[in-house]
């Protein structure tokens, strides 16, 4: 039984990275912007 639980996560573990590292996805024109306001407001 423990040497199909060892079998079972080695196999779990070498299928996480088949095809070599991850890389980030590539945007196609996508841009983010923004502008981001912190604060307090109000009159006295």
């Amino acid at each position: 039984m423990k040497a199909i639980t060892l079998l079972l996560a080695a196999l779990a573990l070498a299928a996480c990275g088949a095809d070599g590292e991850p890389t980030p996805p590539q945007a196609a024109g996508l841009t983010v912007s923004g502008q981001v306001k912190v604060g307090i407001g109000g009159s006295l």
